[in-house]
């Protein structure tokens, strides 16, 4: 069972609207609410009314906050007052389980963390809070962030949206399933190697990995520290950009956190109205060509196709270039994460951190509260990494994968010296099917492909759906994943809010919400 999951119910649900999806949820609703047309108990009320009817089928969350209308009442309070509003007041924000709240269980899917309740908030949570957003709970995850489907959670498995049978994917699954189901109306996830990336794809939402150091790491429990970032998810391009704005800048906590200003993502996002015929003129976008060769399925190969015909048409230059190290990320990244992870979880140990287990001596006491602490995968990553990092194989593995990460780094600055954005799929394949590569954890890791290289280098990178894939039960959404130079997020946020004003005929809004929201 859950950690916790107790929702509120006692105001009604307000009768929902007819509006065709706007280019920011965000603004919108603060557009709303200062207008007095909706009040932010109403307003959390109708999410969390949701949450209640989709989450016995998804399990998208682990906690939910039993104060989420206490806060909205106090947002009406400011409003009637006339007081300032933070530019998140009235959010509703789904943050992944090892991400720091305060008075909220923190367990990082585990259970040797289990009841965990930290006595602060992770930096990038204290500073939603400051600008309004209201916490609605904790989202489900592969046991520290070790997984791409979440079905690594030592607590429930989370199911896609689109449908669910399939995994929503991972390891911030439940992050992207919460925003793709309205349950909230944007997230926090974490990207160690694609788990913001992947299950934005997965779930036919927007996730953005930013450049490492843009967003303070104090308060995220530590999987590989050289690797992890904060990330965002959220149902437009515009939402994605105003989450990542308030959780950016430097942290004295973090002393990785980057003291470059930070600009205003939002500004990117101009309304479709505005636009020019051609409003990507002369940008340049490299398609790398080896993420469009075997082994990637033939139908996301045509949707990402057909997203850089859609550029062409928006004014862009596509054209195909070549990544040598980029089939190197894989094995490297994984030496990498898992030597780190050694070194990180070396610390639940049952006497400094993690849930204690009674034993006769110091050994035992170590050893089963390990055993049972930490799930199969965990375990085995973690001796990936203390083998890789013992005398005698330090040179062959661990040194040799961080000479291949400056290699991946040099390949993607002389890429993005020739062009002004590089395009790829998010993953080899749209969703697949829940428990179909639990056992098969080789052809679950070859799926972080796509994604593995940009953490090596550190860089920003941006998911948006662009597409489907048709299955045997339901048309599945399709990511095409947008790489900038390090702290470009800015032009990344503006290409893909044009591109996704732009696109045509495609709606993504799972099935389980679809009727609901057409009410």
């Amino acid at each position: 069972m859950p950690p916790h999951i107790s929702i509120p119910t006692h105001h009604p649900l307000p009768t929902p609207t007819t509006p065709p999806p706007p280019p920011s949820q965000i603004l919108t609703i603060r557009k709303s609410l200062l207008s007095r047309e909706i009040t932010a108990v109403d307003l959390a009320t109708t999410f969390l009314q949701r949450l209640r009817h989709t989450e016995p089928q998804l399990k998208s969350f682990l906690y939910v906050s039993d104060v989420v209308l206490k806060e909205a009442e106090e947002i009406d309070r400011k409003i009637a007052n006339n007081e300032e509003l933070g530019p998140l007041a009235g959010v509703l924000v789904g943050v992944k389980d090892n991400i720091c709240t305060a008075d909220m269980p923190s367990t990082a899917g585990s259970k040797i963390l289990e009841n965990y309740k930290p006595p602060f908030d992770a930096t990038a949570v204290g500073k939603m809070k400051k600008c309004g957003a209201i916490v609605i709970g904790k989202t489900n995850m592969d046991e520290f962030g070790m997984g791409s489907t979440t079905e690594g959670s030592a607590y429930q498995v989370t199911a896609n949206p689109w449908d669910l049978s399939r995994v929503p994917g991972g390891s911030s699954g439940g992050s992207a399933a919460a925003v793709s189901a309205r349950q909230c109306m944007v997230s926090l996830g974490s990207d160690t190697g694609g788990s913001v990336r992947q299950p934005a794809s997965f779930c036919g939402v927007v996730g953005l990995k930013p450049t490492y150091g843009r967003v303070s790491r104090y308060g995220l429990v530590a999987y590989a520290s050289s690797l992890d970032v904060i990330g965002c998810f959220g149902s437009s391009v515009a939402d994605a950009g105003i989450l990542l704005h308030a959780i950016s800048g430097h942290d004295k906590f973090d002393a990785t956190s980057s003291k470059r200003e930070v600009p205003d993502f939002a500004s990117q996002c101009i309304a479709r109205d505005h636009l020019d015929s051609k409003p990507l003129k002369g940008l340049r976008v490299g398609l790398i060509r080896e993420t469009i060769e075997d082994g990637v399925d033939p139908e996301v190969i045509t949707s990402i196709r057909g997203a850089a015909s859609h550029l062409e048409e928006l004014g862009c230059t596509v054209t195909e270039v070549s990544l040598p190290s980029f089939s190197l990320g894989l094995p490297a990244y994984y030496i990498l994460a898992s030597s780190e992870s050694s070194s990180n979880l070396s610390r639940y140990d049952g006497i400094r951190y993690g849930k204690q287990v009674v034993a006769d001596e110091l050994n035992s006491l170590y050893g089963e509260s390990r055993a049972g602490g930490f799930g199969s995968e965990v375990k085995m990553r973690i001796l990936m990494g203390t083998y890789a990092l013992s005398a005698g194989y330090y040179d062959a593995y661990y040194k040799r994968a961080q000479q291949v990460r400056t290699l991946v780094r040099e390949n993607f600055r002389a890429a993005l010296e020739e062009n002004d954005i590089l395009i790829s799929p998010a993953a080899p394949s749209a969703a697949y099917k829940i428990g179909e590569k639990k056992n098969d954890p080789l052809s679950m890791y070859a799926g972080d492909i796509m994604t593995v290289n940009v953490n090596l280098a550190g860089l920003p990178a941006l998911v948006l759906p662009c597409g489907f894939v048709d299955s045997s039960s339901a048309a599945l959404p399709v990511g095409i994943q947008m790489i900038g130079a390090a702290f470009e997020e800015e032009k990344l946020l503006k290409v893909g809010h044009i591109f996704e004003q732009t696109l045509q005929g495609c709606s993504f809004i799972p099935p389980i919400v679809a009727d609901e929201l057409a009410c």
